[in-house]
């Protein structure tokens, strides 16, 4: 039966989310999900024995048999069935899934799996967080890659504006060049070298910057 309430859930029916455990019985889990009454994962939608304390990606659905509203963490099952349609370069709604080898696995727009590889992460992710990203490529077999920069000409057009103005708050010089390290790059300015150096050429043809020995400097 439908319960009315003025509590303002973190997630509703056919949201994936990250959400804690509040106490554990004989029974499953007990997860905090902004309302008095925690959501239930029983042990057979655990991948692993849930801790209290402990937070955990998990889908949010109705079950078939009791049909009451559920959390499962076997999210894989929860993905849309039907092939991703997007274009490249189009913004989408992220949400960290977990760390790889490879990069970091991402659910997109709270239906596909994606993956954001290693080298184009430069900044700090953990489990659960939501960020705003960008369509790579959708392979044939609907496996979807994602960046968390906007792709190709308007990925250089709005790291030039960063770096113009990084130049005007630090008395219009910038002791990185297109010749400095990539590590120190990714550290100051969280882009990739070829992104950098794609922007020091984008200002320099507007004729805003000089290129120095020591770096770029304002015009």
């Amino acid at each position: 039966r439908p319960v009315a309430t003025t509590e303002h859930p973190l997630c509703k029916v056919g949201d994936f989310a990250y959400l804690e455990v509040s106490w554990v019985n004989e029974y499953g889990a007990f997860l905090n999900w902004g309302l008095m009454k925690d959501l239930f994962c029983p042990f057979r939608e655990q991948k692993k024995r849930m801790q209290k304390g402990e937070s955990y990606i998990v889908h949010v659905h109705i079950d078939e048999e009791s049909y009451r509203i559920v959390a499962s963490a076997k999210v894989e099952r929860y993905f849309a069935e039907r092939h991703p349609f997007y274009n490249h370069g189009q913004e989408v709604d992220l949400l960290v899934w977990q760390k790889t080898e490879m990069g970091f696995k991402m659910i997109i727009d709270n239906c596909y799996p994606g993956l954001v590889y290693e080298d184009q992460v430069f900044r700090y992710l953990h489990t659960g967080d939501r960020v705003k990203g960008y369509i790579n490529t959708v392979r044939p077999d609907g496996k979807i890659d994602v960046t968390l920069q906007p792709t190709g000409r308007q990925q250089t057009l709005d790291f030039s504006e960063t770096l113009l103005q990084y130049l005007k708050d630090n008395g219009g010089v910038c002791d990185l060049g297109d010749r400095s390290d990539a590590e120190d790059i990714k550290r100051r300015f969280q882009v990739s070298k070829k992104v950098y150096k794609r922007a020091i050429g984008d200002l320099y043809r507007r004729r805003l910057i000089n290129i120095t020995d020591g770096g770029i400097a304002l015009v």
